[in-house]
């Protein structure tokens, strides 16, 4: 679930929300979800799945917190039909609902916020094989790690978490020990691919990727990541 901890303005509106914010509120609607891929991803959510609590548009995004699906998906109407909302969509209305939220509530505070630049710099190792002060992670987890399409594509909103990614994310939330680890923030990069060597060849990829990038929210080239896991 993306959110952003610092202050910014969108046509007069502070969409600021961070963990401090989540945890007071406790509950709240996962509202602006504009691309279609991850507003298909939203509709499949039901009652239960996890959710990663993730801070972006800053200088050191990562996963702060964890929260739950508490209410499945249902139309957007607050942001679609308010003019004034940052997230207003004018193709949208009540008998043709284009854009959809589910509500999530919080659940906890990750122990050791996970920056994402540390996600990559594992996910870039040459080997599985974990820093000694990350052994816990063990080989499996870097693979899991290498494999995340937060990693391998990044820029899509919504995005599954397999289940063993979840526990490894969770466990370093838990665990920690990466403060004498020395890594850089990356940038994403644009031609980075999964790790299967799937990559849009065809022209029509090409467009599909274009498109999908011209109809997303309004993020930062520093993406970032709304994900899910199903429940068990």
């Amino acid at each position: 679930m993306k959110a952003e901890p610092d202050s910014r303005v969108v046509k007069g509106k502070d969409v600021k929300f961070s963990i401090d914010d989540f945890e007071g509120v406790e509950s709240t609607p996962w509202e602006g979800v504009r691309n279609y891929e991850a507003r298909n991803l939203m509709k499949e959510m039901v009652l239960g799945d996890k959710v990663l609590f993730y801070h972006s548009n800053c200088k050191n995004p990562g996963i702060a917190g964890f929260a739950e699906v508490s209410k499945e998906a249902y139309p957007d109407q607050i942001t679609v039909l308010a003019s004034k909302h940052p997230y207003f969509d004018a193709k949208s209305d009540r008998e043709h609902p284009r854009w959809f939220m589910v509500d999530v509530k919080f659940i906890s505070r990750a122990r050791n916020f996970v920056p994402l630049s540390l996600l990559r710099h594992l996910a870039d190792l040459s080997s599985a094989i974990p820093p000694e002060a990350l052994g816990y992670v063990g080989q499996d987890g870097i693979n899991e790690i290498k494999a995340m399409p937060l990693i391998t594509r990044g820029r899509l909103s919504v995005q599954r978490v397999s289940a063993k990614c979840w526990d490894v994310i969770q466990t370093m939330a838990e665990q920690g020990g990466w403060d004498n680890i020395s890594f850089e923030k990356k940038k994403v990069s644009k031609t980075r691919h999964p790790v299967d060597g799937a990559r849009p060849t065809t022209r029509h990829q090409r467009m599909e990727r274009l498109a999908d990038d011209a109809i997303r929210d309004d993020e930062p080239e520093e993406q970032i990541i709304d994900a899910l896991v199903p429940s068990e």
